[in-house]
């Protein structure tokens, strides 16, 4: 039987970025708050030291920031005919495991989402006509315009480095002409550029486009965010992506909000702590708390007044079905809500050999490299193309490590003398155009409970449907096409496009992107949260993260996630906490 501890304000279910930035705003408030986290304590100086933080092999190859698929792992399968089976090695997608989540472990690309990507359904219907019916897309229920200061608010909390395209609707040289207009620029200047995204955006300018600086939570020069926390400029390592940062130049929970916050008196965070069940009362209407698991099998009840989820999109919609919170969705009939609008990212690359010209790949970062946005959502008029949606196309130079970059032409064989020849030519003279599109929400995609496999506790795996569409082959394919005449005007030896073919895999890494399970929106028919974050049904349970996401657009997560989170805690401090109960009248 759990053992019942003293009732709180606030349970938080996971810590990383949305956890630590809800922690902070909430005890500010005044508010107990207590964080559950699954795995273990991080911090930069005892675990990101740059004394072991370049070690590849532990981190790139061996995950040791990720989550272990022995311990909670989901089955896959491309469509309802097929039988999921369990991953077992983590491909894919690497949802992270301990204190900062994916925040650790990030490049640190920050984009603003589109105005209209927050009406996708609506915007596209009024320009193109009706969409396919087997299309599940739907409108957010809230604008930019609503989300630009917490846009703002989380880019000031990192210290993004950039350049701003569109300042109060004024154009400004330099930036990215087709983002919705900001009302400052970036805290940071953009990042110093590498040889590499240099050539490419001399080749999109010469082609016709408009390429920019891509906004970075790496440091450009030493900064204090508005809390007081003081991140150092970036040294270009290379080592950003699935790893944790030692210099403190990569914002992350730890290097902007963590110190300030684990300093509190009213806040309370227990590692090694997994969340099994949201409690409910016994009007099914109100969470009276969570039951979690230590490291020992022992169960303990947290009452609290507010429940958050706060952990990776698999895990909060796992735990909103297991604990039978909604009406799980059926693809058969078109019925439910949890697990509906699972959605992804489609992407792909074209490898460009130089052959004379020296580009050092190992001076990097996470997020150094220059984008362009031509063909990004709606940038771009999609009549006779066959799809909607888009995404961008940049040029980065995140890395150059000895045991992952290993860039060499088609047809090369893949060990042996004439593979270390090719490395040996092409290490220090290839760039890579990579495309990052968006994935519509598909009614054959989607998340639920598996009936064959269980995990240690018993518990029924979570089970992932999902392939790629129409859609999503025909605007990628598009993506690359153009990606491959920017290509040919940087004058190269020779090119290798790889395009996105055949149906999803979940093998080889891709991105950590995946959204949707638990969808916002403005109808209780089709989402399961409100513009504010706030379940329908059970007004003191918000759900955090790209779970809420329709459906996925063309850019990186996280900026929406962290603009979301902001202006859900305003309406939350300002409404919620002097008035409990629905923040949306129906």
């Amino acid at each position: 039987m759990a053992k019942k501890l003293p009732a709180v304000d606030v349970v938080l279910v996971g810590f990383g970025w949305t956890g630590a930035m809800i922690g902070e705003e909430l005890t500010a408030a005044g508010l107990r708050t207590v964080a559950l986290e699954r795995g273990g304590w991080r911090d930069t100086s005892t675990d990101f030291a740059v004394t072991f933080a370049q070690d590849e092999l532990r981190y790139m190859w061996r995950g040791h920031l990720f989550q272990e698929p022995a311990h909670q792992t989901l089955t896959f399968r491309n469509d309802s005919s097929q039988t999921a089976l369990p991953l077992r090695h983590l491909g894919s997608f690497l949802p992270a495991s301990g204190v900062g989540g994916a925040g650790v472990h990030w490049n640190g690309q920050t984009w603003r989402f589109l105005p209209s990507d927050f009406v996708l359904r609506s915007h596209n219907e009024q320009r193109y006509g009706a969409l396919s019916q087997d299309m599940t897309v739907q409108d957010w229920g809230v604008t930019y315009d609503e989300l630009e200061p917490f846009y703002d608010k989380f880019e000031y909390l990192c210290g993004i480095s950039g350049k701003a395209g569109n300042l109060r609707g004024a154009r400004q040289d330099g930036g990215n002409p087709f983002e919705g207009p900001r009302a400052r620029d970036f805290p940071n200047p953009p990042l110093e550029m590498a040889y590499g995204p240099t050539l490419f955006g001399q080749a999109a300018r010469d082609t016709g486009h408009t390429p920019f600086p891509c906004p970075a939570a790496n440091m450009s020069r030493a900064y204090t965010n508005p809390l007081g926390v003081m991140l150092a400029p970036c040294t270009y390592c290379g080592f950003c992506e699935k790893f944790g940062c030692g210099n403190n130049s990569k914002s992350s929970p730890q290097t902007t909000i963590l110190p300030v916050l684990m300093r509190r008196d009213n806040f309370e965070l227990r590692t090694e702590s997994e969340v099994v069940r949201i409690n409910m009362d016994s009007s099914g209407k109100r969470a009276t708390g969570v039951t979690y698991v230590d490291t020992q099998g022992n169960e303990f009840e947290q009452p609290a007044e507010m429940v958050f989820l706060c952990a990776y999109i698999l895990h909060n919609v796992h735990l909103l079905l297991l604990s039978g919170i909604g009406l799980p969705y059926d693809p058969r009939t078109g019925e439910g809500i949890v697990g509906r609008n699972y959605a992804y990212q489609v992407v792909s690359s074209v490898d460009v050999f130089l052959g004379d010209r020296i580009l050092n790949p190992f001076v990097g970062a996470g997020a150094l490299g220059v984008g362009i946005d031509d063909y990004n959502g709606d940038n771009f008029d999609h009549t006779g193309l066959g799809f909607i949606a888009g995404g961008y196309l940049a040029c980065w130079n995140t890395n150059g490590r000895p045991i992952e970059y290993h860039p060499v032409p088609k047809d090369t064989p893949k060990w042996g003398s004439k593979f270390k020849k090719a490395m040996a030519e092409n290490y220090l003279t290839t760039a890579t155009i990579s495309t990052h599109g968006a994935v519509m929400a598909n009614r054959g995609n989607f998340l639920d409970l598996d009936p064959t496999y269980r995990d240690a506790r018993g518990r029924p795996l979570l089970r992932m449907t999902f392939d790629f569409h129409d859609n999503e082959h025909r605007m990628s394919d598009y993506l690359t096409d153009r990606a491959v005449d920017i290509a040919r005007a940087m004058k190269p030896r020779e090119i290798h496009a790889k395009k996105r073919t055949g149906h999803y895999s979940v093998v080889p890494y891709q991105t950590t992107h995946n959204t949707g399970g638990a969808a916002m929106g403005s109808d209780p028919k089709t989402s399961f949260v409100n513009k504010y974050l706030q379940s329908w049904d059970v007004p003191n349970l918000f759900v955090t993260g790209s779970t809420v996401f329709p459906q996925n657009a063309g850019y990186n997560p996280t900026g929406t996630i962290g603009a979301l989170t902001y202006f859900a805690l305003d309406a939350i401090k300002k409404q919620y906490l002097k008035n409990p109960g629905p923040l949306v009248q129906l």
